[in-house]
């Protein structure tokens, strides 16, 4: 974001009657699995009973400065303070922006005073550390101890049961640094635990359409493995590539990027042993959309997105939305030059002022406070059985491992419908790879209940002719090979379409897509 700037802890417990019951539950609906699969079924109570909410950023440093009060104009009354960051006096010493320290903070901008009021009127605040423009604590605070007690400090002074870690570029590349951080978080969180004060984290990361990098799915890992008990991933939908973009609507590639996010976020979960259904798993992911002209020229977010991203959280159950920031929720006035440059106190279009809080808080019904004294309860991991797909209730092919699978063709797997995006062969399609471009195979959605099988497409025998050693090929000739229509790059002789999957870019062939195969079939009727 711009600025002038739970892994669930796993214990014996004795069994609570939510427990109970939910053992109970599932007995009951084991039949229900073969429809559902495992995720769609396993709802973790203790998660759910989270209210999803919203709360916009307030940049605590910046002129002029945003009145708490303004809030309650909008039906909103939380607030998500930024940014905490090292002060430049003393690397294990805590500031707002690096210009304001807690007691200055206090003394110049009456900001305990008026935090105490949003507080009287009902509202509740999250404490960000990080931001874009200046050393997050671990960045260079490097004794351990000292780091904890920095955090410990901001935490106790302001009484939060929320902070929010908004970790960009450096403060976000460092695997020593997300260790230590990890540590001194861990160990801030399970002593509010021991005192019985809630301390809900969450990991605030840049994406992009196909997810988090691989620098933030190591910072999540790195929390996890501390024994973090991470309230979730927020994601900063802005910023994206022309490439991501691309003629398309910024709110479907940020959507996009979130969806991606919650796949690559229930895999870090496995990977530690927790097992999280998909509905805890979107109670576990935030969205942060930069409102209006973003640090990227021309990139813009209107409130018909920001409408249209409020909807897709509302109705997949996200547990958080955000949005940078309340101060530049206006329109610039007259004497703001270039609009298309941004600021960090207007938003840069045309606008009714605090448009993007009502849209992207509509319906949220949560708050801060409310949300954060839940944990994550770790669920044991499917059998074989619950995990076995019957064909007879399979809309597509039961994906097997020794099928030959052409780009657009579905198959279902685990409960699951799978699309794959090149030609395949022996690639899981639930394989837990964190990154998009490690797997052929894009998740779909679940199988329904009561649906049949379809039968996908498939060319008549003779439509081409059956490859051979033998003969030569001129450029767009087409063949057969094992049962799987190739289309010749160039002309060439011997060289075997099989070669296409380990060296596309070499191989003369490449295969047919499912949705070329359908266009041939459809034109071959008329």
């Amino acid at each position: 974001m711009t600025v002038n700037k739970r892994t669930a802890t796993v214990k014996t417990r004795r069994l609570s009657p939510w427990r109970v019951l939910l053992a109970i539950t599932l007995v009951i609906g084991g039949s229900v699995l073969g429809y559902f699969g495992w995720r769609e079924w396993r709802i973790d109570p203790l998660v759910m009973s989270n209210k999803p909410w919203f709360a916009p950023y307030v940049d605590v440093s910046s002129s002029p400065q945003f009145g708490f009060e303004q809030l309650g104009s909008t039906g909103q009354k939380d607030a998500i303070l930024s940014f905490v960051v090292a002060s430049n006096q003393d690397a294990c010493t805590p500031s707002w922006g690096a210009a304001y320290s807690m007691d200055e903070a206090s003394d110049t901008l009456d900001l305990d005073r008026r935090i105490a009021r949003l507080e009287q009127q009902g509202g509740s605040i999250a404490i960000s550390f990080g931001g874009l423009n200046n050393d997050e604590l671990a960045t260079v605070c490097s004794d351990e101890a000292k780091l904890a007690n920095a955090y410990r400090s901001v935490i106790n002074r302001y009484d939060v049961s929320t902070i929010d870690l908004d970790l960009e570029n450096d403060n976000l590349k460092d695997i020593v640094t997300n260790a230590r951080r990890a540590k001194a978080i861990a160990k801030v969180q399970a002593e509010r635990r021991a005192a019985h004060k809630p301390l809900a984290v969450w990991l605030t990361l840049p994406v992009t359409a196909q997810g988090l990098n691989q620098h933030g799915t190591d910072a999540v890992a790195e929390l996890l493995k501390a024994s973090v008990d991470l309230a979730g991933v927020n994601v900063m939908a802005m910023n994206y590539s022309k490439g991501e973009l691309n003629n398309k609507n910024i709110a479907d590639v940020s959507i996009k990027s979130l969806k991606n996010t919650q796949r690559q976020l229930g895999i870090l979960y496995n990977q530690v042993g927790v097992y999280l259904n998909d509905k805890s798993l979107w109670r576990k992911i935030g969205i942060t959309p930069m409102i209006g002209q973003s640090n990227v020229k021309g990139q813009v977010l209107r409130v018909s997105d920001a409408k249209h991203i409020n909807q897709f959280a509302l109705d997949n159950g996200v547990g958080r939305v955000s949005m940078w920031s309340a101060n530049r929720d206006v329109e610039c006035g007259a004497n703001y030059v270039d609009v298309a440059i941004v600021s960090d106190s207007c938003s840069g279009i045309k606008q009714n002022k605090f448009a993007f809080m009502t849209a992207l808080g509509n319906g949220f019904e949560g708050n801060i406070a409310g949300a954060a004294g839940n944990i994550t309860a770790p669920q044991s991991k499917p059998s074989a059985k619950d995990l076995y797909d019957d064909p007879a209730t399979s809309p597509y092919q039961v994906w097997s491992e020794s099928g030959v699978y052409l780009e657009g063709t579905k198959v279902v797997w685990h409960h699951n419908v799978y699309q794959a995006k090149w030609w395949t062969k022996g690639d899981t399609p639930d394989n837990p790879v964190l990154q998009g471009w490690q797997t052929p195979w894009e998740l779909i959605g679940p199988v329904l209940p009561g649906e049949k099988p379809v039968q996908q497409a498939k060319l008549p025998d003779g439509t081409y002719p059956e490859w051979s050693g033998d003969e030569a090929y001129e450029t767009d000739q087409r063949v057969l090979f094992q049962g799987t229509p190739y289309q010749a790059k160039w002309w060439n002789r011997g060289e075997s379409p099989a070669a296409a999957s380990s060296s596309a870019e070499a191989s003369p062939w490449v295969p047919l897509t499912q949705a070329e195969i359908n266009k041939i079939i459809e034109q071959s009727k008329q």
